[in-house]
């Protein structure tokens, strides 16, 4: 389904780097390990989400995005979907075409109508993605080139119907080790040369092609396991990371990045980080 737009250049996306502009973003209000879907959620499952601590460290997030210049959408929270603070899922913007995901997990399946809902009251156009599951921790875009996982949570029927809607496109498929989620958990471009990668979950011969391309910063076993690969990037050499991925923030300093330290470690909890917390819609 395409709801159509009277204002297409409100959307706008060509890679993960250049300065954002238009976040959506959404407040753990209910956020809870209700069933376990990765091995983060397995270590903290009987501890579970401080909800109030969840809501204070994303409201601390979502309030230096603004100091940054960044536009930040709320969508409204509801008690039926625990995962709904995972925005980047739930949609990805290629150009200037928004695409909203078919969810693979029933605990999340729904979350992607409010998205819907907030776009047809914007009159924003978007592009339903329901044939094929697809979700946007999958999909990483590098201009005219598209990185995409290969998951339990995107399968390639999917990458068949983008290559058909997106025929101008490089569609590049990245098999890794499932219980890593999401591409964006072990692998995710920063500049227009380099990437975070966790080359542990990647075939050899996938990390060899990235490395190709791009100048790979390696993340430890033990910062992957603090998502130390899902920063974000706000433009201009600027990225929010964890505070507390020390061996990250230090060679991202070294390399002339400002690093915006901030704790979300009780949202990680839930296995997503500052990427996963984000749904891009306009980049300049």
């Amino acid at each position: 389904m395409i709801v159509v737009s009277n204002q297409p250049k409100r959307i706008q996306c060509n890679n993960e780097y250049d300065e954002l502009q238009k976040v959506i973003l959404c407040e753990p209000q209910f956020m809870a390990i209700r069933e376990v879907i990765n091995e983060t959620q397995e270590h903290f499952k009987n501890e579970n989400i401080n909800i109030g601590r969840a809501m204070k460290q994303h409201g601390q997030f979502s309030q230096l995005l603004s100091d940054h210049g960044v536009e930040v959408i709320k969508l409204p929270s509801f008690q039926r979907y625990p995962e709904q603070v995972f925005t980047r899922d739930i949609g990805f913007t290629i150009g200037q075409t928004i695409f909203t995901a078919e969810m693979a997990a029933d605990i999340r399946q729904g979350e992607e109508n409010e998205l819907q809902k907030w776009l047809k009251t914007e009159h924003i156009s978007f592009l339903n993605l329901s044939e094929h599951s697809i979700e946007g921790g999958d999909v990483i875009v590098d201009g005219n080139i598209l990185y995409i996982g290969i998951s339990s949570r995107t399968n390639e029927g999917a990458i068949h119907q983008l290559k058909s809607i997106l025929p101008d496109y490089e569609i590049i498929p990245i098999s890794f080790n499932e219980k890593y989620l999401h591409l964006d958990c072990v692998f995710n471009i920063i500049s227009p040369n380099e990437a975070l990668i966790f080359p542990e979950a990647i075939d050899h011969n996938t990390v060899k092609m990235l490395s190709s391309r791009f100048d790979l910063i390696e993340v430890t076993e033990k910062e992957q396991f603090t998502l130390g690969t899902n920063v974000l990037s706000i433009g201009r050499k600027k990225v929010f990371s964890l505070m507390g991925n020390h061996d990250v923030n230090n060679r991202l300093t070294e390399r002339g990045y400002d690093v915006i330290e901030v704790d979300i470690s009780e949202i990680i909890k839930s296995g997503g980080s500052f990427r996963c917390c984000t749904l891009p819609i306009l980049r300049r």
